[in-house]
């Protein structure tokens, strides 16, 4: 049986308001579990896909800014 995780995904949250999606990107984060990976990258698709160019250049920036400073972080350690 093949899934369709994308869609699987989005129907999951079809009807939910803001406040259940900010609720569930942020229990994910602050949980770090790694079986939400796959939402949180189908949630950045749809930012991704709904974003204009100046938009995804803040987001390249935010990504990279906070991809460096994890770096460094485990450097100091």
């Amino acid at each position: 049986m093949e899934i369709d995780i994308r869609k699987h995904i989005i129907n999951n949250f079809q009807g939910d308001d803001y406040e259940a999606l900010k609720s569930a990107i942020e229990e994910s984060i602050k949980e770090q579990d790694e079986l939400t990976l796959p939402g949180m990258g189908v949630f950045l698709e749809l930012i991704w896909e709904g974003a204009d160019e100046d938009m995804k250049q803040k987001m390249l920036e935010i990504i990279k800014n906070k991809v460096d400073q994890a770096k460094e972080k485990e450097s100091n350690e």
